[in-house]
């Protein structure tokens, strides 16, 4: 049997009042009004930041875009299948981002900058995202190695292209004969493959393998069957990735095959948080952009 003094019980809760730290945390919360299609209303977010992430109970993560005076309308990140009307939604504080790191290169990867080729986990961290910065002019030329655009149509690092035709023009045959062609160039490649077939994608990733371009490509992906939140957010996460490298003093090239999916995805994203569906133009480095529906708007213009 094992007996205390006075003295060691007045000495044990004296360290422990001592030992005791008062930490006050103070987290913005809110409750699920409306949940359905990839978009939920939350109200009680008061202080919640255009473009901050949020965390569901359940661990999907979604981002605000709407903020009204009544709710806050946030994308989800996910298929949001578990998520229930009146649970709690909690905000991170952080405003979306992904990791950058130079173990991206030759790898395939989502929007959310997660590994879908397999190979297991990136190690990379989070790096802040750089200010507007000056631009210097276009002075240095891009090849893209055929000789037909080489010769006719300058094209110059920093500098933004399109490349416009019908289906089955050989668009995407363009793009991804530039990227092969800028082996032993120095040039870091972006592929962004948005709302195209998962195939065409498999057959794109092996193409670029058996030439040796994934040495120096990320390839950036979201399939037909992608939820439209993050093939909208594919085109940033690619830019993203991109500055990284820029930033570090390499020659950077982005394609974006197509941007006509991801306004779609954004206008589907638009009409169901009833917002101005007008797509939001991408900052980004030099790249080639694949968008037929240019051409339907010249014609329309011309005619």
């Amino acid at each position: 049997m094992v007996t205390l003094l006075a003295d060691e019980i007045s000495n044990i809760i004296r360290e422990r009042i001592e030992q005791y730290n008062i930490g006050v945390k103070i987290v913005n919360t809110g409750t699920i009004l409306q949940v359905g299609d990839g978009i939920a209303r939350i109200h009680g977010l008061d202080e919640v930041m255009a473009g901050e992430l949020v965390e569901f109970e359940e661990g999907t993560v979604g981002i605000a875009l709407n903020l009204e005076s009544n709710n806050v309308g946030v994308v989800l990140m996910g298929d949001g299948l578990m998520i229930q009307e009146g649970s709690s939604v909690k905000a991170t504080g952080r405003i979306a981002q992904i990791p950058v790191s130079e173990a991206y290169l030759g790898r395939v990867i989502n929007a959310l900058a997660k590994p879908i080729d397999g190979r297991g986990e990136i190690s990379a961290s989070e790096s802040p995202a750089p200010g507007i910065i000056s631009r210097r002019s276009v002075y240095e030329p891009l090849q893209t190695g055929l000789i037909a655009i080489d010769s006719m149509i300058p094209i110059g690092r920093g500098q933004r292209e399109l490349i416009i035709g019908d289906k089955q023009t050989g668009k995407t045959a363009v793009a991804t004969d530039t990227i092969l062609n800028q082996k032993g160039q120095n040039v870091i490649c972006v592929y962004v493959a948005i709302g195209q077939k998962a195939s065409s994608v498999a057959q794109v990733v092996t193409t670029f393998q058996e030439r040796r371009a994934m040495e120096y490509t990320i390839v950036v992906a979201e399939t037909a069957d992608s939820p439209a939140t993050l093939q909208y957010l594919a085109p940033y996460t690619g830019a993203a990735l991109a500055e990284y490298f820029m930033h570090r003093e390499q020659h950077t090239s982005i394609i974006y095959d197509d941007l006509s999916k991801q306004a779609q995805a954004y206008r589907q994203m638009s009409l169901l948080l009833r917002r101005p569906p007008v797509v939001k133009l991408i900052r980004g480095m030099s790249f080639i952009c694949i968008h037929a529906f240019w051409k339907e708007l010249l014609n329309q213009v011309l005619v």
